[in-house]
């Protein structure tokens, strides 16, 4: 009798040990920029399984991210259109040459400020727009092909000057073209990759899809925002093509990442090009081979300002040129493996790059960032 009381005792308090144990369990982080450069505002992937193998007790609904003098970090979980986590984003500063710790411990966090967004716009043409706190872009659907005398491919790029998200306010007006006080669009696209798009090309021809089919959003900030747009089949000099695009922008970016996965049959590889539509007005040129970067600082569109295009590849094989009406880098792909670049924007009335050294330079310290990663570990 008294094995059975001291068994069922040790049951009673058995949620009492496991809460316990889930309550101070913790896992700290170490974020290490072995850089020169400072990384302010920078968006780091913790991976979700790392952080499971030192605090297993985790509750996805109940923890917060503290620095070292237990300030809340904001944070986001990334599920890749996944069930599960796979990543914790935070958003942080590192100095040269140093190291932050993060605690991820039990508690309520506070809401994160909202600083990515995007969505499907079927009031205007099937647009699927996106923005930070830094920029906005938009992509074309199916819809605009009704319209030829409208009619776009690429990306188009609005200008945008306040950290609030501003899309919706935008749509809602009906009128983008027009500076209300945080930027408008006039970034002129046409039938070209607009600022920053991908595309195959044989013999010098660009083979353009027709506008996105299909819309998926994987991720929903609040400092990351990731979707896929899918296109229907095409054909590229006899062979038919498709392609699925994932892109993403984090908070204070001004650059996306996109991830472009061709299919076809074959195993040869397709040329691609990645292009930057060039005005007939002189502007400033960054064509940087060895690095793949490609800037463009255009010339002054009257009161709207400046914008500046970039875009970044890294493939040691790329060659870039100027057309008549483009910047192209060009490069090729193998079926079914995503070719990985970067593409975006600044606008001089944002008051934070203003002169086409500031972008280059931008561009530059990007692609550092790009091969110096902060490296993560956690304990």
């Amino acid at each position: 009798m008294k094995k059975i009381i001291l068994f069922l005792c040790a049951c009673a308090t058995l949620p009492f040990v496991l809460s316990a144990q889930t309550k101070n369990g913790k896992a700290i982080v170490s974020i290490q920029n072995t850089s020169k450069i400072k990384r302010t505002g920078a968006v780091t992937a913790i991976s979700w399984k790392s952080i499971l193998s030192k605090f297993p007790g985790i509750d996805t609904g109940n923890f917060k991210v503290l620095n070292a003098a237990s300030k809340e970090v904001p944070f986001q979980l990334i599920y890749k259109g996944e069930d599960d986590p796979q990543q914790l984003l935070v958003q942080l500063d590192v100095a040269p040459n140093a190291a932050v710790k993060l605690s991820i411990v039990p508690g309520k966090a506070a809401k994160a400020v909202q600083k990515t967004f995007g969505r499907y716009v079927p009031e205007r043409k099937d647009d699927f727009a996106w923005e930070n706190d830094k920029v906005a872009f938009r992509m074309y659907g199916k819809a605009l092909e009704a319209t030829p005398k409208e009619m776009a491919y690429g990306v188009d790029i609005w200008g945008k000057r306040t950290t609030r998200m501003i899309l919706n306010e935008r749509y809602k007006r009906g009128e983008y073209h027009v500076d209300h006080g945080d930027g408008n669009d006039y970034y002129h696209v046409g039938l070209t990759l607009g600022g920053g798009d991908i595309a195959p090309v044989v013999k010098d021809k660009i083979y353009y899809p027709m506008n996105y089919r299909n819309w998926k959003i994987l991720d929903q900030g609040p400092l990351r925002f990731t979707f896929q747009l899918s296109y229907d089949n095409w054909d590229v000099d006899g062979k038919s093509v498709k392609v699925t695009k994932t892109i993403s922008l984090d908070a204070g970016s001004h650059l996306n990442k996109v991830e472009a996965n061709y299919e076809y049959a074959g195993t040869e590889d397709l040329p691609v090009v990645v292009g930057i539509i060039k005005r007939a007005e002189p502007g400033k040129l960054l064509l940087d081979e060895q690095q793949g970067i490609m800037g463009y600082w255009e010339p002054q569109h009257g009161a709207d300002g400046i914008t500046g295009v970039g875009t970044i590849v890294a493939d040691p094989k790329l060659k870039m040129k100027v057309s008549n009406e483009q910047l192209l880098t060009q490069t090729s792909t193998k079926n079914g493996t995503a070719i990985v670049y970067y593409n975006g924007t600044a606008w001089n009335k944002a008051q934070e790059i203003t002169t086409a050294a500031a972008w280059f330079d931008y561009l530059n310290n990007f692609k550092q960032a790009l091969e110096q990663p902060l490296k993560v570990t956690v304990q």
